[in-house]
Parts: C-alpha cells; structure tokens; sequence
C-alpha cells in the first residue's frame, strides 16, 4: 500500500490517495481542484472505490461531486455532519467564501460510531475524533501504519477550534484518548501541512505537553 498527498482547493487542503499495486485507491477529502485530482488519479492508473471523508468543511468537500460522479462512487461522511455538504452555511463556505458556495450531494453512507470499515481490499478502523468539528473522524489503515485524521492533529499543532461545533478540551482529549494510544510510529496524514509521527507529536507537539 502506498499514498500521496495532493494539496487542494483553496486552502490547499491535503487530499491522499490510498493505493495498492492492483490500482485500487481510496481518496481522501478531496477539497478543490477537480481536474488536478483527476489528472493525478489518471497519471497513475488508480480506480478509486470510494471517497472518505474526515469532515465536511468546505475546504475538504470542493472536489466531492466531480470525482463522485466521475468514478461513480459513494461518499462516507459522519452522521453528525449529514446536512453539511449541502449547506453552505453549515460547512464554512459562506463564512470564509462569501458567495463562492461550495457544496455536494448527501453523503451515500453516514457513519454512526467507531468500528471496522472496508471497502473492497482495504481495511480501516474508524474513529471518532470531535473537536475541530461535531463529527470529525480518523481513518487508521494499520497495513501502511497511517491515520488519515484530517484537522485533529499537525505536526506540531491541533485543529482550530474556535468554528461552530468547535470544542478545544474535547479535541485535546480525543488526541489523548485515541489518537495517541495508537503505535507510535503510525505516519499521521494532516489535513495542511507535512505528515507527521505519532511519537515525534508525543515528544515535541506543545500543546500535548504533560501527556
């Protein structure tokens, strides 16, 4: 297994794409640029079978419909963010956008709790991480011993929380709780800026100190 990242959208939002040597691929919050995606998707000669998302704010959900409909594939998106690729008052659009609206179709599967997800080859343990956002959740893929955790944690930082659904404390205590309790040397796949390490976050993150 192998994934790249691919900045996107206008924040440049890391979209990853999860391979296997058979060209099976899962895309991960694709944000903006349609054609960039695809045009890097078509270069390496991926299928992708689904699109997972960490949550549902705009700049993670730009490329949704395109790449959907493209691929014909469905969409996984937690329950607690059901009405958010829809609305753009609800995923940050028209906040930070004005009225550059971003929006998607619902969502084809909601996740309702943690628990194992696969689709085709690929096998994830789903895990719910709120506090950037009522239903923020972390993909970890132990065969390439990577989580895909969107905006819960940087490399040296956390997820803003200061946007509606928003919780500091509930952030900090699921960084504890579940994301650091997994190996130390899982590749943590940011949703901005370089990947990072579970153990690297533990010594050096000021934010985790104490933990």
């Amino acid at each position: 297994m192998k994934w790249e990242s691919v900045p996107l959208g206008p924040l440049q939002t890391n979209c990853y794409i999860l391979y296997n040597d058979q060209g099976e691929a899962i895309i991960f919050d694709p944000g903006g640029d349609a054609e960039v995606l695809q045009k890097k998707i078509d270069n390496l000669g991926l299928r992708p079978a689904a699109i997972l998302l960490t949550h549902a704010h705009f700049d993670h959900i730009g490329a949704v419909e395109t790449v959907r409909r493209s691929y014909d594939i469905d969409v996984y998106l937690h329950e607690n963010e059901r009405d958010w690729l829809t609305d753009p008052e609800k995923n940050g659009a028209s906040l930070f956008l004005g009225d550059h609206r971003i929006s998607a179709g619902e969502a084809d599967h909601h996740i309702r709790q943690e628990g194992s997800l696969t689709i085709g080859s690929f096998a994830f343990y789903i895990l719910e991480t709120p506090g950037h956002s009522p239903g923020s959740v972390s993909f970890y893929h132990e065969e390439s011993q990577t989580v895909f955790s969107g905006d819960v944690l940087f490399s040296g930082g956390i997820g803003r929380t200061d946007l509606p659904g928003g919780s500091q404390e509930q952030l900090i205590k699921v960084i504890h709780d579940k994301i650091l309790e997994l190996p130390e040397d899982t590749y943590v796949a940011c949703g901005h800026g370089p990947f990072t390490v579970i153990q690297r976050e533990m010594d050096s993150n000021p934010f985790l100190n104490g933990f």
